[in-house]
């Protein structure tokens, strides 16, 4: 699945790899690999745990808290590991394994409360867009927060789904 950037497609996203490379990467000395596409490259330097990333971009690493989606808790300080986080943790780690090369698009606002940029995650040498993969195989929640709503519909389609078919955290965890 190809990811564009609202309706704006690649040029958005060439226009999201410059103020990132401005922004994020002024004074490094490598920037991020951006594609003949003006896609942003990254590389997965470590899952954090189900619903977060660090990618480096260029000599620059930035800590992803995957849009949309919300997978059990593993890690948080004050909550005890939740049903099916683990699986949802080890699910991450699958299918970003470090030194992956991730296409990474953000939407409308570029970080979270805790600093970490938002952005949704596309594998680059297959196009497995993650934070759908999480929802539509029931390792992680549709999380919406305005006004990162772009793939509000197609998760939201993909968590009933996978709830109708009792997947992942739908068929082991009470509800």
């Amino acid at each position: 699945m190809n990811i564009n950037f609202r309706n704006g497609g690649a040029s958005c996203v060439a226009v999201f790899a410059c103020l990132v490379n401005m922004a994020f990467l002024s004074s490094c000395s490598a920037s991020p690999t951006i594609d003949n596409a003006g896609q942003l490259h990254g590389r997965i330097t470590r899952v954090v745990d189900g619903d977060t990333v660090m990618v480096n971009l260029g000599s620059h690493t930035e800590t992803i808290r995957l849009i949309g989606v919300n997978t059990p808790e593993t890690k948080h300080p004050t909550k005890p590991i939740e049903c099916w986080g683990p699986e949802a943790s080890a699910h991450t780690h699958e299918l970003l394994p470090v030194g992956t090369d991730v296409v990474v698009v953000r939407d409308e606002e570029a970080r979270d409360k805790y600093g970490r940029l938002l952005a949704y995650i596309t594998r680059a040498h297959d196009n497995v867009f993650i934070n759908l993969d999480l929802v539509s195989g029931g390792w992680a929640e549709t999380l919406t927060i305005a006004p990162n709503t772009a793939y509000e519909e197609a998760f939201s389609s993909a968590e009933a789904t996978a709830e109708r078919l009792h997947l992942g955290l739908w068929g082991h965890c009470r509800r």
